[in-house]
């Protein structure tokens, strides 16, 4: 007498649940290093669209005159970028700026080997932005960067870039940090800043905060006057912010941090039937 054939063991897991862990397992590659490229993507794709808005208002502003008011072209880009926050910040960390990449860097939330990288897709979406803007507009670039204002010094709009950066960063270090993590809701106090940092310093610098935000005008249109303004002092203003973090919350590298600076996909480990 032959021993009975054991009946196949089912599957635990039925079609929709199989579905949702597939999912989720392709999710997670992206922590695999060879997927750097989709965060690569990412911070290209999400600085194309900052700057597409941030240049578009002045670019669009010389095509038609008296159509787009300075408070419609500062608050634009604040909203593009609480936007972008909010549908791509879990995938790159929507840093969006090369002084933000650094600032992260420096509190042991993102490592330096990622920097360069994020710093070259940036300036590439905002050159991108500013040729396109270019093409469809038909208006120089240079009416999309920034310039110290007429009548005042060079000097006078690092301090104003110098100024604004620390707050935007410090806005970027606080919402992201342990002690103080408001997860996804951070995009609208980021976004809130920019607005309000365009609306009163704008005149006098064009409150970039943001180096790649004027690469890519001032590339596209061959034109680098006084560009170092918007290298200094956003990347000073970031250094400071670190500063200021460590003196309000210690050093970096928590969780939290990690997770919004790096791009946090997977909140919590795979159970099969809990979405």
């Amino acid at each position: 007498m032959t021993a009975a054939t054991p009946a196949p063991t089912p599957n635990p897991l039925g079609p929709l649940a199989r579905y949702e862990k597939d999912v989720v397992e392709r999710i997670t590659n992206f922590n695999d290093p060879h997927q750097e490229w989709r965060r690569l993507f990412s911070e290209l794709l999400g600085t194309f669209f900052l700057v597409l808005a941030a240049a578009g208002g002045g670019m669009m502003s010389h095509a038609f005159p008296g159509v787009i008011s300075h408070s419609a072209a500062v608050v634009a880009p604040a909203l593009t970028v609480m936007a972008v926050i909010l549908f791509m910040g879990r995938i790159s960390g929507a840093h969006l700026n090369p002084a933000v990449s650094i600032a992260f860097a420096l509190r042991r939330d993102f490592p330096w080997s990622r920097v360069p990288g994020y710093i070259v897709v940036q300036l590439a979406g905002a050159t991108l932005a500013a040729l396109v803007l270019h093409a469809i507009i038909n208006v120089s670039a240079t009416y999309g960067s920034n310039y110290p204002a007429s009548g005042y010094s060079a000097l006078a709009a690092f301090w104003m870039e110098l100024i604004l950066t620390t707050g935007l960063v410090s806005v970027i270090l606080g919402t992201a940090s342990g002690a103080q993590n408001v997860g996804i809701i951070g995009a609208f106090g980021v976004g809130a800043y920019v607005a309000l940092a365009g609306l009163w310093g704008s005149p006098i610098s064009g409150a970039s905060m943001n180096p790649a935000r004027t690469f890519g005008p001032d590339l596209a249109s061959t034109t680098f006057t006084s560009y170092w303004v918007y290298i200094a002092g956003p990347i000073a203003g970031a250094v400071i912010a670190v500063g200021i973090a460590f003196v309000l919350r210690g050093p970096g590298g928590d969780k939290a941090a990690t997770g919004a600076a790096q791009g946090d996909l997977i909140a919590e480990a795979y159970e099969p039937g809990k979405s």
